[in-house]
């Protein structure tokens, strides 16, 4: 068993950044692939970014390349999502995950999740 919990939503202004962070709990952090997807009110979860459990290697969604830096640090059970030059489409509540397979941008392959956290990006 895995528990996430994120922290570092808050309101924001367009072209402005925020930090969030995902501790998890468990001696096994290390061997889970981590990701970051968001939901906007009245839409599907989808995916944000992910962070590989073997290499490191990282993958993002096409709207958020660029701008947004997917890490883990595996000594501190932590994934961070740095988001810069937020945009008020960004907005949504932000969900760490937690999966035990390879990287995949689909909400079913991974098996636990945190309570999210809200990014509110203001025009």
């Amino acid at each position: 068993q895995v528990q996430l919990v994120e922290s570092g939503g808050g309101l924001v202004q367009a072209g402005g950044s925020l930090r969030l962070s995902c501790a998890a709990s468990g001696r096994t952090f290390s061997t889970y692939t981590m990701a970051w997807f968001r939901q906007a009110p009245g839409k599907e979860r989808e995916f944000v970014a992910a962070i590989s459990r073997t290499n490191g290697a990282t993958y993002y969604h096409g709207s958020v390349k660029g701008r947004f830096t997917i890490s883990r640090d595996n000594a501190k059970n932590t994934v961070y999502l740095q988001m810069n030059s937020l945009k008020p489409e960004d907005t949504a509540v932000y969900y760490c995950a937690a999966g035990e397979g390879m990287v995949v941008r689909t909400t079913t392959a991974y098996d636990y999740w945190g309570q999210g956290t809200q990014v509110t990006v203001s025009s």
